[in-house]
């Protein structure tokens, strides 16, 4: 794996340059979101998503995160507490394809960490029943230049069904509305995630 010598392009040196689908969502967050703006967490698990956002958008932003189990929810309020941004976040035990009753348009970055809770229930987890409902939600609150980003999991027990389902959603998105990017890791020897940016370029 390739890892940079210098900071001249932005990178900490020795950072690896291909990173995981994780690592990219969390890249991609730092280029968008700004201070002040509104961002959601669709899928809050441990809350470290939820941190990373609430820092980004600093104390005039607002997170909005959901989660549909009440455990997910009391570990990402346990871990914005300790961190001091719980004030910014506005968390709700509810899936994320109801986000569209509680959130207003003009979001700036929507984050889905798919899969199920780290230490949790593994038979719980998200599905695309629910999963593109959301999905669409989220791009129709999206401000112009803001992104969906997506870390997509399969095999295991995530399985493979929402994973199809996903992949076939996005490339339905019209294409002048919408700029859609995939990213995988072509090596790995396991069914590593992948992840997705879904930029709105148009209402």
């Amino acid at each position: 794996m390739t890892t940079l010598a210098s900071e001249s392009n932005g990178k900490q040196p020795g950072r690896p340059l291909v990173q995981n689908a994780l690592a990219l969502s969390h890249e991609y967050a730092r280029l968008l979101v700004r201070p002040g703006d509104t961002v959601i967490d669709a899928t809050c698990g441990n809350g470290g998503d939820t941190e990373f956002l609430a820092d980004l958008v600093g104390p005039d932003g607002h997170v909005i995160g959901f989660d549909i189990q009440s455990e997910a929810i009391a570990r990402t309020t346990d871990r914005l507490q300790k961190a001091g941004l719980l004030a910014r976040c506005e968390l709700h035990v509810a899936s994320h394809d109801r986000m569209a009753e509680r959130v207003p348009p003009g979001v700036r970055v929507v984050l889905f960490n798919l899969g199920y809770l780290p230490r949790g229930n593994h038979a719980i987890g998200t599905r695309s029943e629910t999963t593109l409902p959301a999905l669409d939600q989220a791009l129709a609150l999206l401000s112009v230049g803001g992104a969906v980003l997506i870390c997509l999991y399969y095999g295991g027990d995530s399985g493979f069904e929402e994973y199809q389902a996903v992949l076939d959603h996005i490339r339905t998105l019209p294409v002048r509305q919408f700029a859609v990017q995939k990213i995988e890791m072509a090596n790995a020897t396991n069914c590593a995630p992948i992840f997705i940016c879904c930029e709105k370029l148009q209402d």
